[in-house]
């Protein structure tokens, strides 16, 4: 092989992968569907769903609806984001009795979930699984499998907002209004 068709080849192949790993980092904004594409939208009723407790009990989310609103959030303990707004849950969770109540829903094994609730000190009701967590998120309305992912319910069991990622303070301030 020539040369100059060596350097061809290492040239195109140098291009496609560098095209190729462009596109794949990306920021996850652009790639992300709007959240309810597909599966529960705000203004929609919430979904349903049926998953077991750190205790190995199945809780439907029955259990959860109709005293106050609701705050369920889609988490992992390997998941760098959801670690960090898991005090600002936990906060909002032992606020006051007009607070949504908040619930957990982790993408992960019982075991490292209990060893996560209890070095960070979390209270809140927990609840884990693993594909059918996934199909769960999904009829919320995270197609894209993001994590963290945190829906807010109102009291009559509407999906008033839905967020992709990490949760701020303010953001959840701003969802809170939604319910007023």
């Amino acid at each position: 092989m020539s040369s100059l068709r060596l350097f061809l080849l290492v040239a195109v192949v140098g291009f496609v992968l560098g095209t190729s790993l462009a596109w794949l980092n990306r920021s996850a904004g652009d790639r992300l569907p709007e959240p309810g594409s597909s599966g529960a939208s705000v203004g929609d009723p919430a979904p349903g769903f049926r998953h077991r407790n750190l205790a190995g009990e199945w809780v439907d989310s029955a259990a959860f609806l109709g005293e106050r609103a609701l705050l369920v959030n889609f988490w992992a303990t390997w998941c760098a984001p959801c670690r960090r707004e898991m005090p600002l849950l936990q906060a909002t969770h032992l606020s006051d009795d007009r607070a949504p109540r908040v619930v957990g829903i982790a993408l992960d094994d019982p075991q490292p979930v209990s060893a996560f609730i209890d070095e960070f000190g979390i209270t809140y009701p927990i609840l884990v699984g693993r594909e059918d967590v996934m199909d769960t998120q999904r009829l919320w309305g995270n197609s894209a499998g993001v994590l963290p992912f945190t829906v807010l319910v109102d009291i009559d069991g509407v999906v008033r907002w839905q967020h992709y990622g990490e949760v701020t303070a303010r953001e959840l301030g701003d969802a809170l209004q939604l319910l007023d």
